[in-house]
C-alpha cells in the first residue's frame, strides 16, 4: 500500500511522463535534411548511435519523473505492530431518573456528572471503559471500549428521557454492572456508581459486598445536595413545571449520602461527590490511577515509513548514468 504526503505534486508528473511517451514512440523524423543529399547526414552523423541518444532520453526523463516521485513523498507499506497495555475495565452506571434533572448542582445534576465522566475518560491510560444507565431498571448502554471518542458520542447522548420506568434502583445497576464485564475474573475490574442515592429497593449493599469478595470495587458519586432541589419537567408547549407527588405537593429530591457511603465500604471503594466545584473527577482518576494494572495485548496500526530517499537515490542514479552514457558507435571509439 502506498501513499503520499504531498499528493498535489503529483500533478507535474503527468507532462513528464506524456512527454516521454511523445517523444520516444510518437514523434515524427526531424525534416531538417528533406532538401539535402543523403551523404550529408551520414557524414554528419556518422559516429553517433540513435539507438543510445533515445536510452540516454529515456534515463534523463525517468530521473526527473523518480525526482518528481520523491518529491511528493511517498510513503510505503503498513503493519500490526503488537503493543503492551496496561489498564482496568472501568463501568460507570449513570443514574438517569427524573430527579437527575435537580438543578441544585449546575446546570443540572446529570449534566454534571456527564461533564466530570467525560474529564475522567479523557485522563485515562488504556482503561476500558463502559456505561449502564439506570433508573427503575437498567441497561447496558456501551459495551466495554477503549474507543474514547465513541465513549464520549454515547455519553453526550444520555438523558433522563432514556428508561421510561421511573425510580432508582441501585441493586439491578450494580447486578448489570457484574454482567458488563468480559470474563469471570472481576480483579482490574471496578464500578463507579452515580447517583443521587435514593435507593428505593435496598439490595445494594449485599450486591457490592459480594463484588468485593470477587475482586471487584465499587465507588459511589452522590450527585446533589443535602437541602435538595425540585424536580423540574418540560410540558409539550415547552413550559417548565415541577414534580408534585398524588397529594399534589412538590418533591425535593434531596442527596442520600448515607447509602451511598455504605455502598462503597460494602464494595472496597471510595465515596465522593460532584457538587459545583470544579474538577471533582479527580479523587476518582487518582484511585484509580493507584489501582494494579493488569497488561493487555492489543495490535495497532504502525505509520506509514517514508520512501521518497529510494525514489531519490533512484533518480540521481539514472541521471548520472544518462550523463555517461556514450553515445558513439562502437566501431568509432
Amino acid at each position: 500500500m502506498i501513499e503520499f504526503k504531498y499528493p498535489l505534486i503529483l500533478i507535474v508528473f503527468i507532462p513528464f511522463f506524456v512527454l516521454l511517451i511523445v517523444d520516444l514512440f510518437i514523434a515524427k523524423k526531424s525534416i531538417s535534411f528533406q532538401n539535402i543529399t543523403e551523404k550529408l547526414p551520414q557524414t554528419l552523423f556518422n559516429r553517433v548511435d540513435f539507438r543510445k541518444v533515445k536510452l540516454k532520453k529515456v534515463f534523463t526523463l525517468s530521473s526527473v519523473a523518480l525526482l518528481i516521485l520523491a518529491a511528493s513523498g511517498p510513503q510505503i507499506g503498513i503493519r500490526l505492530s503488537p503493543i503492551e497495555r496496561k489498564g482496568l475495565d472501568l463501568v460507570f452506571c449513570i443514574d438517569v431518573s427524573s430527579s437527575m434533572r435537580g438543578t441544585d448542582i449546575k446546570p443540572s445534576r446529570l449534566d454534571k456528572s456527564k461533564f466530570e465522566i467525560s474529564q475522567m475518560i479523557k485522563n485515562l491510560k488504556g482503561d476500558r471503559v463502559a456505561f449502564i444507565v439506570f433508573a427503575g431498571t437498567s441497561h447496558l448502554y456501551l459495551p466495554l471500549t477503549t474507543d474514547y471518542e465513541a465513549a464520549y458520542l454515547f455519553l453526550d447522548q444520555i438523558d433522563t428521557q432514556m428508561i421510561p420506568t421511573q425510580g432508582t434502583d441501585l441493586s439491578t445497576a450494580i447486578q448489570t454492572g457484574l454482567s458488563a464485564f468480559s470474563d469471570d475474573d472481576l480483579k482490574y475490574k471496578v464500578l463507579v456508581l452515580i447517583t443521587d442515592g435514593e435507593d428505593h429497593e435496598g439490595k445494594a449493599i449485599d450486591l457490592a459486598k459480594k463484588a468485593s469478595k470477587e475482586g471487584m470495587v465499587v465507588h459511589t458519586v452522590g450527585v446533589g445536595t443535602l437541602s435538595g432541589s425540585l424536580i423540574p419537567t418540560i410540558s409539550s408547549n415547552g413550559s417548565t413545571n415541577y414534580k408534585k407527588n398524588k397529594d399534589g405537593k412538590l418533591i425535593t429530591s434531596q442527596l442520600n449520602e448515607t447509602v451511598l457511603k455504605d455502598i462503597a465500604k460494602a464494595g472496597g471503594g471510595v465515596f465522593t461527590s460532584f457538587n459545583n466545584k470544579p474538577a471533582n473527577y479527580k479523587k476518582l482518576l487518582y484511585e484509580v490511577d493507584s489501582m494494579e494494572k493488569r497488561s493487555i495485548a492489543s495490535h495497532v496500526y504502525s505509520e506509514f515509513e517514508d520512501q521518497y530517499q529510494k525514489f531519490g537515490l533512484l533518480s540521481l542514479s539514472l541521471l548520472v548514468i544518462g550523463m555517461l552514457l556514450s553515445t558513439k558507435k562502437k566501431n568509432h571509439e
